[in-house]
């Protein structure tokens, strides 16, 4: 049968909880406002038949600190995203949602640092913390549920399961942050997802997820996931005029740092029906993530996910976004260096 994707105004709610031990729901949202120099990311993933959701908060604050938290707050069902004092809201499908985070959140002058993070939430301040973020649909949607062409589920393999039923959409961003006694009004744009089925952080070999707005009417994502075996899943979107074009021929270069190898230098290009878009970005903050599990045979498996605010220039306009970097790490060092 072939296979198609599936989106209804439901799927903006919680789906059911399924069998699978690493069944995750997740909903993301980040932002960048201009103005205020301002951007960062909120993501809750429920894992409930673990008994816990993943909470994080990432602000990249005007002046290059970076205030970032994560906990992994109990769970005992997929009811709701709310969990460790953060909240999302679907106020009106694809239209309208709402966002929030109360509670502490740790201030790192040296965002890397985060490499070590026991170290760096043990040696640096922890202030109290309120996000009040109201988004609205700027684009159409983007994504889905594989289905076959009868209607039926796709089934997956749990282990190998990494977001079966994903969509993302161009967004803007409205309400006040706080971090400590400091406050911003923001008025940004950004990007949001919504994900479900069976996750392991260590599915991918490597990933390059990068999203991009220049205003409330243009934007871009792109994407390359490799496997093991050496494949490749390759996908990219251009945002103009109300629509989405799908791009085609992408292909994304990185400058790296010496030692750690972090991305900090971006030149992407792609194909749409308008033409061939040049895309040149240089991360202007970024934090490790760290992601561990022990493989059945007992392998200690480590995933970092490097999250860059960056800036994005293409066709003589200057945007913002974020790039995400996922790698495995053997041997001290992120698989997909060599791209």
């Amino acid at each position: 049968m072939d296979m198609r994707l599936r989106l209804e105004p439901s799927d903006e709610y919680m789906h059911p909880l399924e069998e699978a031990t690493n069944f995750n729901e997740s909903m993301y949202f980040n932002f960048y406002d201009h103005k205020e120099n301002l951007g960062g990311f909120l993501r809750l993933g429920n894992r409930a038949n673990e008994g816990y959701a993943e909470m994080t908060t990432c602000l990249y604050l005007p002046d290059g600190r970076v205030a970032f938290t994560y906990h992994r707050p109990e769970i005992a069902n997929n009811d709701a995203f709310s969990a460790g004092g953060m909240n999302f809201e679907v106020i009106e499908p694809f239209q309208a949602l709402k966002t929030s985070y109360h509670g502490k959140i740790c201030v790192l002058e040296r965002p890397l640092e985060m490499a070590d993070p026991r170290t760096a939430f043990t040696q640096n301040p922890w202030v109290d913390c309120s996000v009040e973020l109201d988004y609205r649909g700027l684009s159409p949607m983007l994504g889905g549920e594989p289905v076959n062409e009868d209607g039926t589920p796709i089934t997956e393999k749990a282990e190998q399961g990494f977001a079966r039923g994903h969509y993302e959409q161009h967004v803007g961003g409205k309400g006040t942050i706080r971090v400590g006694d400091e406050e911003w009004i923001v008025d940004g744009v950004g990007l949001r997802d919504h994900s479900w089925g069976p996750r392991f952080w260590q599915s991918p070999f490597w990933y390059r997820w990068l999203t991009g707005n220049f205003d409330d009417d243009a934007g871009f994502v792109l994407s390359i996931t490799a496997s093991r075996d050496g494949g490749r899943k390759i996908f990219g979107v251009w945002f103009a005029d109300g629509a989405y074009e799908v791009l085609t021929d992408i292909k994304i270069e990185t400058e790296w740092t010496d030692g750690d190898h972090y991305h900090q230098k971006i030149h992407a290009s792609a194909r749409s029906t308008n033409g061939r878009h040049e895309i040149e970005g240089t991360v202007k903050s970024l934090i490790p993530l760290r992601n561990r599990r022990t493989s059945p045979d007992g392998e200690q498996l480590v995933t970092r996910i490097s999250e860059g605010m960056t800036e994005w220039r293409s066709d003589g306009r200057v945007g913002s976004g974020l790039s995400e970097y996922l790698d495995q790490i053997i041997d001290g060092v992120p698989v997909g260096i060599a791209g």
